[in-house]
């Protein structure tokens, strides 16, 4: 899928929330300002949560309550990470059960949290704001899932 603009990042991280339930994990990954919490910030609208939705990388995590009664949305970023250790640390498999948790920069770290995942690679084309986002399920809950399944 290519997003032209932040906006449309955003928009199809809000189209991608109403695929979520709670328990799902999504694992971001790509280079840096590739647009990932762009696309939080989009899935955080999709799912009414309390915001605002800014980058966890110096606080690590933050859990943004639901405003409708649903799944609350856990942001973590692994960046600053050293390890399975740290991950451990975080206790991010408490919550994983009732919530949506997303973490950047989790490609390698945090896949032992669950079998089933939904793993998404933003890169950025040279020379302009556009976004290519790649999907890829893992585990049964996503086996049918399209690379292009939030896509218009």
């Amino acid at each position: 899928m290519r997003l032209s603009t932040a906006e449309e990042t955003r928009a199809y991280g809000s189209r991608l929330a109403d695929l979520l339930r709670p328990g799902d994990l999504l694992v971001l990954s790509g280079p840096l300002g590739a647009g990932k919490t762009t696309l939080v910030q989009g899935i955080a609208e999709g799912l009414k949560v309390r915001g605002p939705i800014t980058s966890p990388t110096f606080v690590i995590a933050r859990v943004h309550p639901s405003l409708c009664g649903g799944p609350a949305l856990v942001h973590a970023d692994a960046y600053r990470l050293g390890g399975d250790l740290e991950v451990d640390d975080l206790d991010l498999d408490a919550s994983l059960e009732e919530s949506v948790t997303v973490v950047e920069w989790g490609e390698g770290l945090v896949e032992g949290l669950s079998n089933e995942r939904l793993e998404i690679h933003i890169d950025r084309e040279a020379g302009d704001d556009a976004r290519v986002v790649t999907l890829r399920g893992v585990g049964p809950r996503w086996a049918d899932t399209p690379s292009d399944a939030a896509g218009e």
